[in-house]
Protein backbone atom coordinates (compact mmCIF):
# COMPACT_ATOMS: atom_id res chain seq x y z
CA UNK A 1 0.00 0.00 0.00
CA UNK A 2 1.47 3.78 -1.12
CA UNK A 3 2.02 6.30 1.49
CA UNK A 4 -0.73 7.99 0.49
CA UNK A 5 -3.46 4.96 0.70
CA UNK A 6 -6.10 5.55 4.06
CA UNK A 7 -5.64 3.10 7.10
CA UNK A 8 -7.92 0.39 6.07
CA UNK A 9 -11.79 0.88 6.98
CA UNK A 10 -12.84 -2.94 7.86
CA UNK A 11 -16.94 -3.25 7.42
CA UNK A 12 -18.09 -5.75 9.90
CA UNK A 13 -15.41 -7.15 10.60
CA UNK A 14 -15.61 -10.76 11.36
CA UNK A 15 -14.24 -12.19 14.64
CA UNK A 16 -13.60 -16.33 15.70
CA UNK A 17 -16.23 -16.97 17.89
CA UNK A 18 -14.22 -17.74 21.35
CA UNK A 19 -14.18 -21.66 22.06
CA UNK A 20 -15.25 -22.36 25.81
CA UNK A 21 -13.46 -24.95 27.75
CA UNK A 22 -15.99 -25.32 30.93
CA UNK A 23 -14.10 -27.49 32.78
CA UNK A 24 -11.20 -25.22 32.59
CA UNK A 25 -13.22 -22.24 33.38
CA UNK A 26 -13.78 -24.14 36.66
CA UNK A 27 -10.66 -24.57 37.79
CA UNK A 28 -9.73 -20.46 37.81
CA UNK A 29 -13.18 -20.06 40.07
CA UNK A 30 -13.05 -19.17 43.80
CA UNK A 31 -13.84 -22.30 45.35
CA UNK A 32 -14.08 -22.77 49.52
CA UNK A 33 -12.92 -26.61 49.06
CA UNK A 34 -11.25 -28.62 46.03
CA UNK A 35 -14.10 -29.13 43.69
CA UNK A 36 -13.96 -32.69 41.79
CA UNK A 37 -15.27 -31.87 37.96
CA UNK A 38 -17.09 -34.32 36.40
CA UNK A 39 -15.24 -34.09 32.89
CA UNK A 40 -17.78 -36.56 31.19
CA UNK A 41 -20.57 -34.46 32.45
CA UNK A 42 -19.04 -31.10 31.10
CA UNK A 43 -18.30 -32.89 27.90
CA UNK A 44 -21.65 -34.30 27.64
CA UNK A 45 -22.98 -30.31 28.31
CA UNK A 46 -20.87 -28.83 26.05
CA UNK A 47 -21.89 -31.23 23.49
CA UNK A 48 -25.43 -30.92 23.99
CA UNK A 49 -24.92 -26.81 23.74
CA UNK A 50 -24.73 -24.05 21.19
CA UNK A 51 -21.41 -22.03 21.06
CA UNK A 52 -23.41 -18.66 22.25
CA UNK A 53 -24.79 -20.45 25.04
CA UNK A 54 -21.33 -21.89 26.04
CA UNK A 55 -19.89 -18.24 25.89
CA UNK A 56 -22.90 -16.75 27.51
CA UNK A 57 -22.52 -19.73 30.51
CA UNK A 58 -18.85 -18.97 30.83
CA UNK A 59 -19.22 -14.90 30.89
CA UNK A 60 -21.79 -15.27 33.78
CA UNK A 61 -20.02 -17.10 36.11
CA UNK A 62 -16.74 -15.46 35.43
CA UNK A 63 -18.72 -11.99 36.25
CA UNK A 64 -20.15 -13.55 39.63
CA UNK A 65 -16.56 -14.87 40.21
CA UNK A 66 -15.08 -11.39 40.53
CA UNK A 67 -17.78 -10.28 42.14
CA UNK A 68 -17.36 -12.67 45.16
CA UNK A 69 -13.23 -11.99 44.22
CA UNK A 70 -14.04 -8.15 45.19
CA UNK A 71 -16.55 -8.46 48.33
CA UNK A 72 -14.51 -11.66 50.11
CA UNK A 73 -17.15 -14.42 49.11
CA UNK A 74 -16.38 -17.91 47.93
CA UNK A 75 -18.13 -18.57 44.31
CA UNK A 76 -18.21 -22.24 44.82
CA UNK A 77 -20.25 -23.64 46.52
CA UNK A 78 -22.12 -20.80 46.43
CA UNK A 79 -24.88 -20.20 49.89
CA UNK A 80 -28.08 -18.41 49.09
CA UNK A 81 -27.38 -15.29 51.26
CA UNK A 82 -24.08 -14.89 48.34
CA UNK A 83 -26.39 -15.59 45.21
CA UNK A 84 -29.28 -13.05 46.73
CA UNK A 85 -26.74 -10.42 47.75
CA UNK A 86 -25.00 -10.51 44.10
CA UNK A 87 -28.46 -10.36 42.39
CA UNK A 88 -29.18 -7.54 44.03
CA UNK A 89 -25.87 -5.62 43.46
CA UNK A 90 -26.99 -6.34 39.71
CA UNK A 91 -30.10 -4.93 40.02
CA UNK A 92 -28.81 -1.43 41.35
CA UNK A 93 -25.93 -1.42 38.37
CA UNK A 94 -28.63 -1.44 36.30
CA UNK A 95 -29.29 -4.99 35.15
CA UNK A 96 -32.81 -5.74 34.48
CA UNK A 97 -34.86 -8.59 35.77
CA UNK A 98 -34.51 -10.66 32.67
CA UNK A 99 -31.05 -10.53 32.77
CA UNK A 100 -30.90 -11.23 36.53
CA UNK A 101 -32.97 -14.37 35.63
CA UNK A 102 -29.84 -15.42 33.21
CA UNK A 103 -27.14 -14.88 36.24
CA UNK A 104 -29.40 -16.80 38.22
CA UNK A 105 -29.87 -20.00 35.70
CA UNK A 106 -26.16 -19.70 35.06
CA UNK A 107 -25.02 -20.00 38.70
CA UNK A 108 -27.47 -22.89 39.38
CA UNK A 109 -26.07 -24.58 35.93
CA UNK A 110 -22.48 -24.61 36.96
CA UNK A 111 -23.20 -25.83 40.38
CA UNK A 112 -25.45 -28.66 38.90
CA UNK A 113 -22.44 -29.71 36.85
CA UNK A 114 -20.44 -29.84 39.55
CA UNK A 115 -22.74 -31.80 41.75
CA UNK A 116 -22.73 -29.03 44.33
CA UNK A 117 -26.38 -28.09 45.64
CA UNK A 118 -28.06 -25.58 43.94
CA UNK A 119 -28.20 -22.81 45.83
CA UNK A 120 -30.84 -20.38 43.41
CA UNK A 121 -33.50 -22.50 45.02
CA UNK A 122 -33.64 -20.73 48.30
CA UNK A 123 -36.88 -19.34 49.08
CA UNK A 124 -34.22 -15.82 49.77
CA UNK A 125 -33.13 -16.11 46.41
CA UNK A 126 -36.52 -16.38 44.86
CA UNK A 127 -38.07 -13.78 47.28
CA UNK A 128 -35.02 -11.63 46.52
CA UNK A 129 -35.59 -11.26 42.57
CA UNK A 130 -39.17 -10.98 42.88
CA UNK A 131 -39.00 -7.94 45.06
CA UNK A 132 -36.44 -6.70 42.26
CA UNK A 133 -39.03 -7.10 39.74
CA UNK A 134 -41.73 -5.41 41.78
CA UNK A 135 -39.60 -2.77 42.13
CA UNK A 136 -38.16 -2.53 38.37
CA UNK A 137 -40.60 -4.34 36.42
CA UNK A 138 -40.18 -7.22 34.47
CA UNK A 139 -40.86 -5.60 30.86
CA UNK A 140 -38.03 -6.09 28.69
CA UNK A 141 -36.38 -3.41 26.59
CA UNK A 142 -37.89 -4.01 23.07
CA UNK A 143 -36.07 -3.49 19.94
CA UNK A 144 -36.96 -0.67 17.92
CA UNK A 145 -39.13 -2.18 14.62
CA UNK A 146 -37.77 -1.90 11.52
CA UNK A 147 -41.38 -2.17 9.92
CA UNK A 148 -41.18 -2.36 5.90
CA UNK A 149 -43.20 1.01 5.67
CA UNK A 150 -42.34 1.83 9.23
CA UNK A 151 -44.72 2.97 11.69
CA UNK A 152 -48.40 3.09 9.51
CA UNK A 153 -51.31 2.09 9.89
CA UNK A 154 -52.07 0.09 6.09
CA UNK A 155 -49.03 -1.62 5.16
CA UNK A 156 -50.05 -2.05 2.03
CA UNK A 157 -51.69 1.42 1.20
CA UNK A 158 -49.90 3.69 3.57
CA UNK A 159 -46.71 5.38 1.97
CA UNK A 160 -43.49 4.90 3.90
CA UNK A 161 -42.77 7.31 6.77
CA UNK A 162 -39.82 7.53 9.25
CA UNK A 163 -37.43 4.81 9.30
CA UNK A 164 -38.44 2.55 6.82
CA UNK A 165 -36.76 -0.78 5.69
CA UNK A 166 -37.76 0.63 1.30
CA UNK A 167 -36.48 3.73 1.87
CA UNK A 168 -33.23 2.21 3.35
CA UNK A 169 -32.84 -0.80 0.50
CA UNK A 170 -32.93 1.98 -1.83
CA UNK A 171 -30.67 4.45 -0.62
CA UNK A 172 -27.88 1.71 -0.57
CA UNK A 173 -24.78 2.40 -2.84
CA UNK A 174 -24.41 0.07 -5.62
CA UNK A 175 -20.93 -0.69 -4.92
CA UNK A 176 -19.76 -3.98 -2.84
CA UNK A 177 -20.41 -2.76 0.72
CA UNK A 178 -23.94 -1.09 -0.39
CA UNK A 179 -25.10 -4.43 -2.05
CA UNK A 180 -24.02 -6.69 0.82
CA UNK A 181 -25.90 -4.38 3.32
CA UNK A 182 -29.22 -4.58 0.57
CA UNK A 183 -29.19 -8.44 0.65
CA UNK A 184 -28.29 -8.39 4.59
CA UNK A 185 -31.53 -6.14 5.09
CA UNK A 186 -33.73 -7.55 2.56
CA UNK A 187 -32.82 -10.95 3.95
CA UNK A 188 -33.43 -10.34 7.38
CA UNK A 189 -36.87 -8.57 6.77
CA UNK A 190 -38.25 -11.66 4.83
CA UNK A 191 -36.56 -14.12 7.51
CA UNK A 192 -37.48 -12.67 10.14
CA UNK A 193 -33.82 -14.22 11.04
CA UNK A 194 -31.79 -13.57 14.51
CA UNK A 195 -28.31 -12.06 14.35
CA UNK A 196 -26.69 -15.87 14.55
CA UNK A 197 -29.09 -17.11 12.40
CA UNK A 198 -28.26 -14.86 9.75
CA UNK A 199 -24.72 -14.84 9.64
CA UNK A 200 -24.93 -19.15 9.25
CA UNK A 201 -26.64 -18.45 6.12
CA UNK A 202 -24.70 -20.52 3.28
CA UNK A 203 -24.83 -19.77 -0.26
CA UNK A 204 -26.08 -24.23 -0.36
CA UNK A 205 -29.51 -23.11 1.85
CA UNK A 206 -31.01 -21.18 -0.65
CA UNK A 207 -33.01 -23.59 -2.77
CA UNK A 208 -36.19 -22.94 -5.29
CA UNK A 209 -40.00 -22.24 -4.81
CA UNK A 210 -42.68 -23.13 -6.66
CA UNK A 211 -42.79 -19.19 -8.06
CA UNK A 212 -39.57 -18.90 -10.04
CA UNK A 213 -38.38 -15.49 -9.24
CA UNK A 214 -38.61 -16.41 -5.46
CA UNK A 215 -36.60 -18.63 -3.39
CA UNK A 216 -36.94 -21.13 -0.13
CA UNK A 217 -34.18 -20.38 2.75
CA UNK A 218 -33.42 -23.59 4.55
CA UNK A 219 -32.68 -22.79 8.22
CA UNK A 220 -30.49 -25.70 9.66
CA UNK A 221 -30.80 -24.98 13.05
CA UNK A 222 -31.78 -21.71 15.16
CA UNK A 223 -32.08 -20.26 19.15
CA UNK A 224 -35.60 -21.98 19.21
CA UNK A 225 -34.47 -25.40 17.41
CA UNK A 226 -31.30 -26.57 19.20
CA UNK A 227 -31.43 -30.65 17.87
CA UNK A 228 -31.66 -29.06 14.30
CA UNK A 229 -34.69 -30.56 13.21
CA UNK A 230 -34.52 -27.25 10.51
CA UNK A 231 -37.05 -25.11 8.98
CA UNK A 232 -37.73 -23.24 6.20
CA UNK A 233 -38.05 -19.35 5.83
CA UNK A 234 -39.58 -17.90 2.26
CA UNK A 235 -36.98 -14.94 0.62
CA UNK A 236 -39.10 -12.59 -1.99
CA UNK A 237 -37.89 -11.84 -5.43
CA UNK A 238 -36.47 -8.51 -3.74
CA UNK A 239 -34.08 -10.49 -1.96
CA UNK A 240 -33.26 -12.88 -4.79
CA UNK A 241 -32.62 -10.06 -6.91
CA UNK A 242 -30.39 -8.38 -3.68
CA UNK A 243 -28.15 -11.85 -3.10
CA UNK A 244 -27.82 -12.13 -6.88
CA UNK A 245 -26.32 -8.69 -7.14
CA UNK A 246 -24.01 -9.47 -4.03
CA UNK A 247 -22.73 -12.66 -4.77
CA UNK A 248 -21.98 -11.95 -8.22
CA UNK A 249 -20.23 -8.49 -7.75
CA UNK A 250 -17.84 -10.49 -4.79
CA UNK A 251 -17.34 -13.49 -6.37
CA UNK A 252 -19.14 -15.91 -3.94
CA UNK A 253 -20.09 -19.30 -5.45
CA UNK A 254 -20.42 -21.03 -1.74
CA UNK A 255 -19.54 -21.01 1.60
CA UNK A 256 -21.44 -18.26 4.13
CA UNK A 257 -23.77 -16.06 2.27
CA UNK A 258 -22.64 -12.90 4.03
CA UNK A 259 -19.29 -11.46 4.58
CA UNK A 260 -16.91 -8.95 5.75
CA UNK A 261 -15.96 -6.08 3.28
CA UNK A 262 -12.75 -4.56 3.57
CA UNK A 263 -12.42 -1.23 1.61
CA UNK A 264 -8.78 0.75 0.93
CA UNK A 265 -9.91 4.11 -0.19
CA UNK A 266 -6.78 5.66 -1.80
CA UNK A 267 -6.06 9.39 -2.67
CA UNK A 268 -5.18 11.42 -5.37
CA UNK A 269 -1.77 12.53 -5.78
CA UNK A 270 -1.17 15.25 -8.70
CA UNK A 271 1.56 14.86 -10.99
CA UNK A 272 5.13 15.39 -9.71
CA UNK A 273 7.55 17.56 -12.49
CA UNK A 274 11.58 17.01 -12.78
CA UNK A 275 13.73 19.18 -11.90
CA UNK A 276 17.05 20.45 -13.28
CA UNK A 277 19.82 20.43 -10.39
CA UNK A 278 23.16 22.58 -11.98
CA UNK A 279 26.26 22.35 -10.68
CA UNK A 280 26.33 19.32 -8.07
CA UNK A 281 29.94 18.98 -8.21
CA UNK A 282 30.79 22.26 -9.67
CA UNK A 283 31.84 20.76 -12.68
CA UNK A 284 29.10 19.05 -14.37
CA UNK A 285 24.93 19.48 -14.78
CA UNK A 286 22.87 16.36 -14.46
CA UNK A 287 18.99 16.61 -15.81
CA UNK A 288 17.42 14.39 -13.07
CA UNK A 289 13.59 15.13 -14.66
CA UNK A 290 13.52 11.67 -15.93
CA UNK A 291 13.86 9.79 -12.22
CA UNK A 292 11.82 12.42 -10.61
CA UNK A 293 8.91 13.03 -12.67
CA UNK A 294 5.46 10.94 -11.05
CA UNK A 295 2.52 11.05 -13.37
CA UNK A 296 -0.68 11.92 -11.24
CA UNK A 297 -2.87 9.23 -9.49
CA UNK A 298 -6.40 9.18 -9.33
CA UNK A 299 -8.46 8.46 -5.97
CA UNK A 300 -9.32 5.14 -6.14
CA UNK A 301 -11.46 2.51 -3.65
CA UNK A 302 -10.22 -0.95 -3.43
CA UNK A 303 -12.19 -3.56 -1.28
CA UNK A 304 -11.40 -7.26 -0.08
CA UNK A 305 -14.20 -9.91 0.47
CA UNK A 306 -13.68 -11.95 3.23
CA UNK A 307 -13.99 -15.95 3.20
CA UNK A 308 -15.37 -16.57 6.88
CA UNK A 309 -19.00 -15.35 7.87
CA UNK A 310 -19.55 -11.85 9.23
CA UNK A 311 -19.93 -11.79 13.23
CA UNK A 312 -23.49 -11.63 14.98
CA UNK A 313 -22.26 -8.49 16.82
CA UNK A 314 -21.93 -6.70 13.24
CA UNK A 315 -25.60 -6.77 12.40
CA UNK A 316 -27.42 -4.48 14.66
CA UNK A 317 -24.23 -1.56 13.82
CA UNK A 318 -24.55 -2.54 10.42
CA UNK A 319 -27.83 -1.68 10.37
CA UNK A 320 -27.57 1.46 11.97
CA UNK A 321 -25.10 2.58 9.71
CA UNK A 322 -27.36 2.30 6.88
CA UNK A 323 -30.08 4.23 8.64
CA UNK A 324 -27.25 7.26 8.94
CA UNK A 325 -26.56 7.08 5.41
CA UNK A 326 -29.80 7.21 4.14
CA UNK A 327 -30.64 10.13 6.58
CA UNK A 328 -27.71 11.92 5.20
CA UNK A 329 -28.79 10.86 1.38
CA UNK A 330 -32.16 12.78 2.39
CA UNK A 331 -34.32 9.30 2.60
CA UNK A 332 -35.58 9.96 5.56
CA UNK A 333 -37.00 13.22 4.75
CA UNK A 334 -39.52 13.23 7.38
CA UNK A 335 -37.19 13.04 10.22
CA UNK A 336 -35.21 15.23 12.08
CA UNK A 337 -31.23 15.44 13.24
CA UNK A 338 -32.80 14.53 16.85
CA UNK A 339 -35.40 11.92 15.96
CA UNK A 340 -32.47 9.99 14.25
CA UNK A 341 -30.49 10.01 16.91
CA UNK A 342 -33.67 9.44 19.24
CA UNK A 343 -34.69 6.61 17.36
CA UNK A 344 -30.92 4.80 16.74
CA UNK A 345 -30.52 3.76 20.09
CA UNK A 346 -33.18 1.41 19.96
CA UNK A 347 -32.36 -0.09 16.77
CA UNK A 348 -30.28 -3.94 16.52
CA UNK A 349 -30.30 -6.90 14.90
CA UNK A 350 -33.44 -8.23 16.46
CA UNK A 351 -35.10 -5.12 15.25
CA UNK A 352 -35.98 -6.58 11.51
CA UNK A 353 -37.48 -9.87 13.48
CA UNK A 354 -39.96 -7.36 15.60
CA UNK A 355 -41.01 -5.17 12.20
CA UNK A 356 -41.95 -8.60 10.35
CA UNK A 357 -43.59 -9.61 13.37
CA UNK A 358 -45.76 -6.36 13.75
CA UNK A 359 -45.96 -6.35 9.54
CA UNK A 360 -47.64 -9.53 9.92
CA UNK A 361 -49.87 -8.58 12.95
CA UNK A 362 -50.92 -5.66 10.97
CA UNK A 363 -51.85 -6.67 7.65
CA UNK A 364 -54.62 -9.15 9.47
CA UNK A 365 -52.45 -12.63 9.92
CA UNK A 366 -53.51 -14.54 13.13
CA UNK A 367 -51.10 -15.32 15.81
CA UNK A 368 -50.54 -18.98 14.68
CA UNK A 369 -49.56 -17.55 11.43
CA UNK A 370 -46.75 -15.34 13.10
CA UNK A 371 -46.14 -18.17 15.21
CA UNK A 372 -44.91 -20.21 11.79
CA UNK A 373 -43.79 -17.65 9.91
CA UNK A 374 -41.06 -16.79 12.79
CA UNK A 375 -40.52 -20.07 14.50
CA UNK A 376 -42.10 -19.30 17.70
CA UNK A 377 -42.55 -22.15 20.16
CA UNK A 378 -44.71 -19.65 22.43
CA UNK A 379 -46.83 -17.09 21.89
CA UNK A 380 -45.82 -14.73 24.64
CA UNK A 381 -43.19 -12.76 22.87
CA UNK A 382 -45.05 -12.21 19.35
CA UNK A 383 -47.85 -11.03 21.77
CA UNK A 384 -45.31 -8.55 23.46
CA UNK A 385 -43.96 -7.46 20.27
CA UNK A 386 -47.57 -6.33 19.09
CA UNK A 387 -48.63 -5.30 22.23
CA UNK A 388 -48.85 -1.82 20.83
CA UNK A 389 -50.14 -2.10 17.87
CA UNK A 390 -53.35 -4.47 19.58
CA UNK A 391 -54.25 -1.51 21.43
CA UNK A 392 -53.78 0.40 18.55
CA UNK A 393 -56.22 -2.34 16.81
CA UNK A 394 -58.43 -2.74 20.22
CA UNK A 395 -61.35 -1.41 20.93
CA UNK A 396 -61.17 1.93 21.67
CA UNK A 397 -58.61 2.33 18.97
CA UNK A 398 -61.33 1.75 16.34
CA UNK A 399 -63.85 3.93 18.47
CA UNK A 400 -61.65 6.84 18.45
CA UNK A 401 -60.90 6.77 14.87
CA UNK A 402 -64.60 6.86 14.46
CA UNK A 403 -65.28 9.85 15.98
CA UNK A 404 -62.75 11.97 14.44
Amino acid sequence: MSADATLPVPVGRPQEPRAVDLAWEVTKLHCQTPITVNAELIAAYQAASSPHSLRALASDIEAFDRWCRRNGRVTLPATPEVVADYLDARAGQGSRPASLSRYKASIAKIHQLLDLKDPTQAELVKLRLRAIRREKGSAQVQARPLRFKGPVRDVERDKPRGINVRALLEACADDLPGLRDRALLSVAYDTGLRASELVAIEVGHIVEALDPEARLLAIPRSKGDQEGEGATAFLSPRSVRAITAWTEAAGIKGGPLFRRVQVRRYKARPAIKGRRIDSISGRETWDLRKTLSKPAVPARVEYDVGEGALHPGSIGPIFRTMIQRAFDRGALGDLTADDLSRLLKGISAHSTRVGLNQDLFASGEDLAGIMDALRWKSPRMPLAYNRNLAAEAGAVGRLVSKLR
